[in-house]
């Protein structure tokens, strides 16, 4: 009875499900569900956030043209 077995995911899956009954597996499944939900939300609003701090002239593709100078020393 190898690992990737189809019989013994089938047994396990009947194990688990005699040991914590299909009302609770369920009400797990619905957290993670709305934790992974929380999760994307977050990551939404941090990338949103990280868009509205950007420069105008990085937004709009503007380049500023400087000039460098070397300091001498006197």
């Amino acid at each position: 009875m190898g690992f990737g077995s189809i019989w013994h995911w089938i047994i396990v899956l009947v194990i688990v499900l005699v040991i914590f009954g299909t009302k609770k597996l369920r009400n797990v499944g619905e957290d993670l569900g709305s934790a992974v939900k929380g999760f994307k939300d977050g990551m939404k609003g941090a990338e949103d956030k990280t868009a509205a701090s950007e420069t105008p002239a990085q937004v709009s593709g503007q380049t500023i043209d400087v000039e460098v100078k070397e300091k001498t020393k006197s």
